[in-house]
């Protein structure tokens, strides 16, 4: 199996951006108040992205400074969740960006704290991204018949 391809998770990211910018003209047009990021949605992005970190940590060590083999399901467990996180991170970082952008240059009342959540929000998950890359490349192992 291949690491998850740069190209992917930008995608993914690009994906999220037309989506979180198109939250606030849909919910002005449907009559919504368009929503606001709270503490609470860049904590959660955080604590996803400690927990991330922290598993690959324990992951790099076990396999490639201990050099233990992990269980055939704890590495499939390891993989998954990491493949899974980078993607939607990618898709939340790009959803939080373009609900940023959508922000900028309007007069409401709430519009700079949109923002600031926003960018706090969307940078907390690409740290989240950064962490389940780690992951994923700390579950690799060498080939049999690759050179120490």
């Amino acid at each position: 199996m291949r690491p998850t391809p740069p190209l992917t998770l930008v995608g993914w990211a690009v994906v999220g951006l037309v989506g979180g910018w198109a939250v606030k003209p849909l919910a002005d047009r449907m009559g919504f108040v368009p929503p606001l990021v709270s503490l609470g949605q860049p904590l959660a992005l955080l604590l996803l992205a400690a927990i991330l970190g922290y598993v690959a940590w324990v992951t790099h060590r076990a396999v490639h400074v201990r050099h233990e083999r992990l269980e055939a399901h704890q590495a499939v467990n390891r993989l998954v969740l990491a493949r899974a996180s980078a993607l939607v991170a990618a898709l939340v970082a790009g959803g939080y960006a373009g609900y940023a952008l959508s922000w900028i240059g309007d007069p409401a009342e709430q519009a700079d704290e949109r923002i600031i959540g926003s960018v706090a929000a969307g940078g907390c998950a690409v740290l989240a991204v950064v962490a389940a890359v780690l992951l994923e490349r700390a579950c690799r192992v060498r080939d049999d018949d690759e050179t120490p």
